[in-house]
């Protein structure tokens, strides 16, 4: 494990491997360690590089955690790149760390190589959607809400595991073993010090936790893009990732079979391939 100093906080990372450098930026709950099935496969062909993003475990969490955005997010990994890189760099990012990877590619293009994009949470998207306003109500209804009162209750592992449930689908967080429980409580301060510290419509008012983003600015996206969804995942992912197909000028798709939202987890071996041969196709 390396660190880099990123925006005045040390993020760390690992690396394998030699070539053209590939940076995978992780979810909510996660941490590098989430892309070890990708590390050896990737390293036989690419500089695989794998970071842990502000306030993730083995990070520092310092601050309250209100300056938790995908913006912040976006501007410490062109920050990373430029310090670790170079770029241009392919770019291969799970949920939030999709969010922040589309704002990267918006607001520093020259970095981005290609970019994988796998279910960005862009949940303000959701009530301009056809059947998008009702997914978006179940998730708060199901998930958010009760996820919010939980943390501010102090009750971290019910929040977790009402987040998971959300995110990955109902009864996902009892059959995660005990060992990776205590992975995902360690990234739990994050969301309690931010995403769930005000409702869901004040965090859509500001550049707080879901910064803005629009479609014109991801019309402009002329980057090679490979969007990415699991056959499994809440239906709100398939109704996002539907918007960012027509809004996306260069993008390729691909479901990944049995997988939900950590597809590149639950089929590892169908992710790896599709992306190497995406990124293959544009080194």
């Amino acid at each position: 494990m390396q660190s880099a100093v990123v925006n005045g906080t040390p993020l760390a990372y690992v690396e394998k491997g030699t070539g053209r450098p590939v940076f995978f930026v992780h979810g909510s709950l996660a941490d590098f360690r989430s892309w070890g099935p990708q590390m050896d496969p990737f390293s036989a062909a690419f500089r695989a590089i794998a970071y842990s993003r502000r306030f993730h475990f083995p990070n520092p969490v310092t601050g309250a955690g209100n300056d938790y955005s995908a913006a912040g997010h976006a501007a410490d990994l062109a920050a990373f790149i430029r310090e670790v890189g170079p770029g241009p760099a392919h770019v291969v990012a799970s949920s939030f760390g999709a969010y922040a990877s589309l704002i990267l590619a918006v607001r520093e293009p020259g970095l981005v190589r290609s970019l994988v994009i796998g279910e960005p949470p862009l949940l303000p998207w959701l009530p301009d959607i056809p059947d998008g306003q009702a997914a978006l109500d179940a998730f708060l209804r199901g998930a958010w809400e009760p996820a919010r009162r939980a943390f501010q209750a102090g009750n971290r592992e019910e929040g977790v595991r009402h987040f998971l449930n959300g995110v990955l689908g109902p009864g996902s967080y009892e059959k995660f073993p005990q060992s990776a429980r205590a992975g995902l409580l360690a990234n739990a301060a994050e969301i309690m010090a931010s995403r769930y510290s005000v409702t869901f419509e004040a965090e859509t008012t500001s550049e707080g936790f879901f910064s803005p983003l629009g479609r014109d600015e991801v019309r402009r996206i002329d980057t090679p893009v490979l969007l990415l969804n699991a056959e499994r995942s809440p239906r709100m992912f398939h109704l996002i990732t539907d918007e960012l197909a027509r809004c996306l000028p260069r993008a390729a798709r691909r479901e990944i079979p049995a997988a939900s939202h950590s597809m590149h987890l639950d089929n590892p071996r169908f992710f790896n391939d599709s992306v190497l041969a995406f990124l293959e196709e544009h080194s």
